[in-house]
């Protein structure tokens, strides 16, 4: 009996000298963001003084540079609702994959957390936003806290502690800093905009650090109880998990001769652009008098013959499937989930290569072509871009024909045609509604087609994105495992 005392005491021990310096920073943190919210509410004049006087003095210096406003736009966003609700969602759907549930269930419950506090707190404090001299952003609702600089130190934090060991530990330091870093920057970045006093971000940091400790301290309580030792918060909350919270942990290489494939991808890139030109110049200067100057002509002016307000909105909606943020959605939800499931680089580079090459071909190939709109009404108004090939098809064609190579060969089930399908419609819905625009003639059609067609072909010689199927990897979650998997949800909620 007094060995099984030691045992018990040890990890106990353990887990008190480990824990003590971390309750101290989170009750300091608390307190710190307590005494601040009284001095806000009451308003206290010295912290008012700086409060408009940094506020004042920032935006003098950054309104008048340009770039610079974009540049701090661009972060600002990394700390946005919409950010942070994609990285903690694909995070917890990808831990319930790998059988994370606990993990998954620390992420939502921080996560709510944040959201909750944010809008509760700005609430009760009611405080205006700053009035600078040249607005440069505007934002509505309640200024104290910051809701970026809270959200980003909540999410990066929680999303650090739970893949933290994922990492070789030379690594881990890095990390942390640039974690902090980016946080640190975010913050800036809402005082440098003029939308948050800097009282506003010092008490969204505090807030946060003192939330995520609570979530943190109690995930280690459990892993107490459990009977598992209490690790240092710098190998992350759940060091045995580091296999599983890995991304791609059973790959060694992602390509087998990298500088080979490289240039084959760089001289294809070459020849893909050299096709799209020559087709768009015939088909843009020098193809009058045949069939496709005909169809270039004819169906742009049928279009716009038989247009309709419903028919407006109805291709104007199935227009925007195929535009960036559409796109750039799916990608991001897709290629998560794949690497999710299969533990595999390749699809996923295979996706991202396939995207950035049609960008930079589009680009490329409508600046050197440089063909006029149709010469109809355009509803869409001008464009930044010239007509050849269209940007929306080529994308959408893209996106969805590398989501069917890659899912095709990967399940037995029914639903991979869906892939195959939607490879096919969504194209031609966006096709469709961007000619009935009068935004691109079928020629630019005929362009994004081949675009699409010479690109994921070599890519997929390249890449070979599938190739870790044949050499027998197994997914995550077998195909016919996913109507019977058990909700690891429920699981990690259940006591014991």
């Amino acid at each position: 009996m007094g060995a099984v005392r030691d045992v018990l005491r040890r990890p106990l021990g353990h887990f008190t000298e480990r824990t003590l310096a971390g309750l101290l920073l989170v009750l300091g943190a608390g307190v710190g963001f307590g005494l601040l919210l009284v001095l806000v509410r009451v308003q206290w004049s010295p912290l008012y003084d700086v409060d408009h006087g940094v506020a004042s003095w920032l935006n003098e210096q950054v309104s008048q540079v340009g770039p610079l406003v974009t540049v701090l736009n661009a972060i600002t966003d990394l700390g946005g609702r919409p950010v942070i609700v994609w990285l903690v969602t694909v995070a917890v759907v990808g831990l319930l994959i790998r059988r994370q549930g606990r993990l998954a269930v620390f992420l939502i419950v921080t996560g709510a957390g944040a959201l909750i506090l944010d809008p509760s707190l700005k609430t009760l404090v009611d405080r205006l936003r700053p009035e600078v001299d040249v607005p440069i952003g505007t934002y509505a609702g309640q200024s104290f806290p910051s809701g970026h600089a809270l959200g980003s130190m909540v999410a990066y934090g929680a999303l650090l502690l739970v893949f933290l060991p994922a990492m070789a530990p030379r690594w881990r330091k890095p990390a942390i800093a640039l974690v902090a870093t980016v946080v640190v920057l975010i913050g800036f970045t809402r005082v440098a905009l003029g939308v948050h006093f800097l009282s506003d971000v010092l008490g969204a940091w505090l807030l946060g650090a003192a939330w995520l400790g609570v979530t943190a301290y109690a995930f280690r309580l459990w892993r107490l109880e459990r009977g598992r030792p209490a690790a240092p918060l710098t190998e992350g909350l759940e060091p045995e998990a580091a296999h599983e919270v890995a991304p791609a942990p059973d790959e060694e290489k992602l390509l087998p001769h990298a500088r080979a494939g490289i240039a084959e991808i760089v001289v294809g890139w070459v020849l893909v652009f050299g096709a799209l030109y020559a087709f768009g110049m015939f088909v843009s200067y020098y193809a009058d008098g045949t069939f496709l100057a005909r169809l270039d002509e004819t169906v742009p002016r049928w279009f716009a013959e038989h247009g309709t307000p419903f028919l407006d909105e109805v291709s104007w909606w199935w227009s925007k499937v195929g535009d960036t943020h559409a796109i750039l959605l799916i990608s991001m939800v897709f290629c998560p989930l794949v690497l999710a499931i299969w533990r595999r680089w390749r699809p996923v580079l295979f996706v991202a290569l396939t995207m950035i090459g049609e960008l930079t071909l589009f680009l490329a190939s409508a600046a050197a072509v440089d063909r006029p709109r149709p010469p109809v009404e355009n509803l869409d108004g001008p464009m930044p871009t010239s007509s050849f090939p269209s940007g929306h098809i080529a994308a959408t064609l893209c996106l969805w024909v590398a989501i069917a190579v890659v899912m095709l060969p990967r399940t037995d089930r029914w639903w991979r045609w869906l892939f195959v399908a939607a490879a096919v419609i969504m194209p031609v819905g966006v096709a469709v509604s961007r000619m009935y625009r009068g935004m691109h003639h079928p020629t630019d059609f005929m362009g994004a087609i081949m675009l699409t067609t010479l690109w994921i072909g070599l890519l997929y010689w390249v890449v070979r994105p599938n190739e870790d199927v044949r050499a027998g990897n197994r997914p995550e979650i077998e195909a016919e495992d996913v109507d019977t998997l058990d909700d690891e949800l429920a699981k990690a909620g259940r006591p014991g």
